[in-house]
């Protein structure tokens, strides 16, 4: 084993020590064998980590509890063998799920959030949040520079093209891709095979 390599195995095991003599003793619920690399902002009391979980370098997982003058519970989850690169960023005040075995790439936004701006006497940041539910299912892969938004729920093994801005409510094993996102792909169990999906004006 070269040193590069031993360097490695020893930077994941530091990070896999802090997470169990340090996180775990703030997070909401922590599992075993779990990873926090670096996080740019985490609000442990609100946060459900099950098992296997790798969190890398610069991510923001974080709670809204209070905005504008109104009081919040956020709640986020994420289950068992996730996976996320770099630079996610994640905002609840209501509740984000993140289904098993699912991987997000790098710089992701996630949130249940949206900022109104219906009164024109308010800026949009001081306006009250508008707030709902998220839940990304088993098995899915999250793409580069995908943005979830607020409602969004994803099925299982859903695929979210890069630079992708998602929203609504998406079927079982479907590819998701464009601004707006759309279903391009869906997996037909009688061909078995992942065929494209036309819209009016495709060639």
């Amino acid at each position: 084993m070269d040193i590069y390599t031993k360097l490695l195995r020893l930077r994941s095991l530091y990070y896999k020590l802090k997470t169990i003599i340090w996180y775990k003793f703030f997070l909401k619920n922590c599992g075993s064998n779990n990873r926090i690399i670096r996080p740019l902002l985490l609000t442990p009391q609100c946060v459900i980590f099950k098992n296997n979980i790798l969190v890398r370098d610069n991510c923001r997982l974080e709670g809204v509890f209070s905005y504008a003058g109104v009081n919040y519970e956020p709640l986020i989850t994420l289950n068992d063998n996730i996976s996320i690169e770099q630079n996610l960023h994640l905002t609840c005040a209501n509740k984000i799920t993140i289904g098993a075995n699912t991987a997000i790439a790098a710089n992701v936004t996630i949130t249940d959030i949206n900022h109104p701006y219906a009164d024109i006497s308010l800026p949009p940041e001081k306006q009250v949040l508008q707030v709902n539910e998220v839940i990304i299912g088993e098995s899915c892969k999250v793409y580069n520079n995908a943005v979830i938004l607020p409602g969004t729920v994803l099925g299982k093994h859903n695929i979210v093209g890069a630079n992708s801005v998602v929203s609504g409510v998406f079927p079982d094993y479907c590819v998701i891709a464009g601004t707006p996102a759309r279903i391009i792909k869906l997996y037909n169990w009688g061909t078995g095979k992942w065929e494209k999906v036309g819209v009016k004006g495709d060639k």
